[in-house]
């Protein structure tokens, strides 16, 4: 008998009754001290290890974050009372205009400068009051050291409305400090560069975009019966956004349309040798004007700049493709008889070219301004061809024309 009694007094001898309540009070002990874990974050339900079937229809992390950034915002809340909701808008909601310029597309628009210009700046002072007056016009010349003089001469016809860009193609700029309109100037250097190899990297349209003209001129340009402000100012009375001064008749001609006109103040079109116009509204007897000192409106330089091709750094065949980038082109470029100009052919940058055996320095940059010529011709062809092909046309007979 005594043994008896001493098995009954085991776990399995108790009653039905008393293993319940067991059960029940271990298991609200165990629920109990979960949710006391989960109001503190600081202890981690992930760590307690439980039993993976002992809870099988509570996800722990899902809880864990939930409650650890309720528990977050509700001391946030009760230390300042004031918090902005600027950090939560944040965390859920990431910036992305698509009209931001490319690559920008993360900033918010309000912070985003998609455009520059060459204003000069203080070290020091309020930002806002650095610039006082900002020239409407820029004016580049590509220059090297044996001309100063007479592109001083030249920089004296532009009035202080005008920003001075020197492109330095043999990096003498120091001593060009003797002059003070030098000083002002913008300076750039890079030896034996063309002015389109410049003008392709330095006059990007968000660059210039703050100046209404663009003169884009060579160095070797007489100058004396010129005058910038009153040039623009039949420019603007002619409506013309492409435009070059009429060359002096007895120097430095090429072509017919860019012979100054007396007693004109501007002509649109010309006579030319027959058989180089296919059409009279067309270059060379219209819609042209030289690549030596042109002038370009904002809106036409933003075309122009994307036509520029990056290798074909001299330029040759830009003038007879200007056209397409106004329209009417026959009645929107134009040469200014009244402000007049001489084109004095000095051989300057040409004789930095490489000798050759029997060849001149010249006559190797002259062969590649010919080839670049041809080149472009033919890009600007293939990409016209390659366009109509796209909408359906029928293109099987079209070829470059002589004058593209």
């Amino acid at each position: 008998m005594g043994s008896v009694a001493r098995r009954c007094g085991s776990f399995a001898c108790r009653k039905p009754s008393e293993i319940m309540r067991l059960v029940v009070t271990t298991f609200i002990g165990l629920v109990f001290g979960f949710f006391i874990g989960v109001s503190f974050p600081t202890l981690s339900l992930t760590k307690l290890n439980l039993p993976s079937g002992l809870l099988p229809s509570i996800d722990l992390a899902y809880l864990e974050g939930k409650y650890t950034n309720r528990w977050s915002l509700m001391k946030n809340n009760n230390n300042t009372k004031s918090t902005s909701p600027l950090k939560q808008l944040k965390h859920e909601a990431k910036i992305w205009v698509p009209s931001n310029p490319r690559g920008a597309e993360r900033l918010p628009p309000a912070i985003v400068e998609a455009e520059s210009d060459y204003y000069l700046r203080r070290l020091w002072g309020k930002p806002s009051e650095d610039i006082t007056f900002k020239p409407k016009y820029l004016v580049t010349f590509t220059v090297g050291a044996g001309q100063k003089r007479n592109i001083d001469a030249a920089v004296k016809k532009f009035s202080g409305n005008f920003t001075i860009l020197l492109f330095h193609y043999d990096g003498r700029t120091t001593e060009w400090d003797e002059f003070e309109w030098s000083k002002r100037a913008i300076h750039v250097s890079a030896r034996k560069q063309t002015k389109w190899w410049y003008s392709k990297r330095f006059l990007h349209p968000d660059i210039v975009a703050p100046y209404d003209y663009i003169f884009i001129w060579d160095e070797d340009l007489g100058l004396e019966h010129f005058n910038a402000e009153e040039y623009l100012r039949l420019v603007k009375k002619h409506g013309l956004e492409i435009s070059q001064p009429g060359l002096e008749p007895n120097k430095g001609l090429t072509w017919q349309m860019t012979k100054r006109r007396v007693r004109q103040e501007v002509h649109k079109v010309t006579q030319e040798k027959e058989g180089w116009c296919s059409d009279p509204h067309l270059p060379p007897c219209a819609a042209f004007v030289e690549i030596m000192a042109p002038v370009f409106s904002r809106d036409a330089w933003r075309c122009v700049w994307h036509m520029i091709q990056n290798d074909l750094v001299h330029g040759w065949g830009l003038d007879f493709a200007l056209r397409k980038c106004v329209e009417p082109a026959h009645e929107k470029i134009g040469v200014v008889d009244a402000q007049w100009i001489v084109h004095q052919g000095v051989p300057s940058l040409g004789n930095q070219g490489e000798k050759e055996p029997g060849k001149a320095p010249w006559q190797g940059v002259r062969d590649r301004c010919q080839k670049e010529w041809q080149m472009f011709q033919i890009r600007m062809a293939d990409s016209e061809k390659e366009y109509y092909q796209s909408m359906g046309y029928d293109v099987s007979n079209y070829s470059v024309p002589m004058f593209s």
